[in-house]
């Protein structure tokens, strides 16, 4: 039977992070402590060195910069409208057929 996965609050993290970042305790100890993993925590600190304070947003969401997300809805958007097109040829290409 599989363990049920855990989830873990975006402040949660930032403190395990922080504690690992300014403890004179290894790695090993504080995750210990903290009741997780020690490559979780060595995952969670390498996360938040490069993304910052916009690491962990939960949930799956994405935290993006606006032209980011600009860029996301642009694709989404061709996406779309090239799916329409190929709907509209193949529809041409039926009504034109002779019966």
């Amino acid at each position: 039977m599989a363990a049920k996965k855990r989830k873990y609050s975006k402040e949660f993290k930032l403190e395990a992070v922080a504690m690992a970042n300014n403890s004179d305790k290894s790695m090993r100890e504080i995750a210990s402590d903290l009741g997780i993993n020690e490559s979780m925590l060595r995952h969670w600190r390498v996360k938040y060195q490069d993304m910052g304070d916009s690491a962990f947003p939960g949930h799956g969401k994405q935290n993006l910069t606006p032209d980011e997300a600009e860029i996301k809805r642009l694709k989404r958007e061709l996406e779309i409208v090239k799916e329409e097109r190929d709907i509209l040829k193949k529809a041409v290409a039926i009504f034109s057929k002779k019966p």
